[in-house]
């Protein structure tokens, strides 16, 4: 599958939907209703692993993963690879090639510290990327700086200025996944002059509303596996109590 098939489907206004999958029985559900991409969600594949989010599973566990994931489904397939494991940007896409992947989620956060990088730095992770991969993966870089905060439109002139820079670096689109209000996050789109992957949290305006600011990209992240797991939980706690779900 080219990165060419994943790279068309960011259309602004009439964005890609991704319900991140985490094991080769959640990607073929999503195949399978009609999706045409697989993403991954890394919270939810680590979780399945036994492992923390934020680079603490080891990589060979997380490609081996996407590798059966690729395998198993017959559309292109996005890895979320997190902050890249540390691996130099040559490894880290021959990684993502080994696996299939034809695109990757890259954060800006350093794991090491827990600190989001500076915008140069971050930028020049990007760009060694881009300069190993060539066309030949979708490149959707993570934004981390509104994490915790507070005030959304405080941090935008410094998330559009990041966004910018990402783009300059050869990202195909920029991902601010903690930049969740409306107003903001529409005038993020505007401003950064290429495609925005938007968060689809709880509380979100929804599908229709983020397509209507002009996003080019929406995922549910680890949503999905959080949902199902509350369902889960709460379901095998009345098991345990005597009721049966079925």
């Amino acid at each position: 599958m080219s990165a060419a098939v994943l790279r068309a489907l960011h259309v602004p206004g009439k964005p890609l939907v991704l319900p991140n999958a985490w094991d080769v029985d959640t990607a073929k559900l999503v195949e399978a209703a009609g999706f045409p991409i697989v993403a991954t969600s890394s919270v939810a594949v680590a979780a399945a692993l036994g492992y923390p989010d934020g680079d603490k599973a080891p990589y060979e566990e997380m490609f081996a993963a996407a590798t059966r994931i690729a395998k198993a489904v017959n559309v292109p397939v996005t890895v979320d690879a997190e902050g890249g494991y540390g691996l130099p940007a040559a490894e880290l896409f021959g990684r993502l090639t080994d696996a299939a992947a034809v695109g990757c989620n890259i954060e800006d956060t350093d794991h090491a510290t827990g600190e989001v990088r500076p915008v140069a730095e971050a930028a020049k992770r990007i760009a060694a990327l881009r300069e190993a991969a060539g066309d030949a993966l979708v490149i959707n870089a993570r934004i981390d700086l509104w994490r915790g905060a507070a005030d959304e439109r405080a941090l935008l002139a410094d998330g559009v200025a990041r966004a910018k820079a990402y783009f300059e670096a050869g990202a195909d689109c920029v991902y601010p996944i903690h930049l969740r209000s409306s107003e903001p996050l529409g005038e993020f789109v505007q401003a950064v002059g290429g495609p925005v992957n938007a968060p689809l949290p709880p509380g979100s305006p929804g599908i229709a509303a983020l397509a209507e600011l002009g996003v080019a990209r929406i995922s549910l992240g680890g949503g999905l596996w959080s949902y199902i797991r509350k369902v889960f939980q709460d379901t095998v706690a009345g098991v345990a109590e005597g009721r049966l779900p079925y």
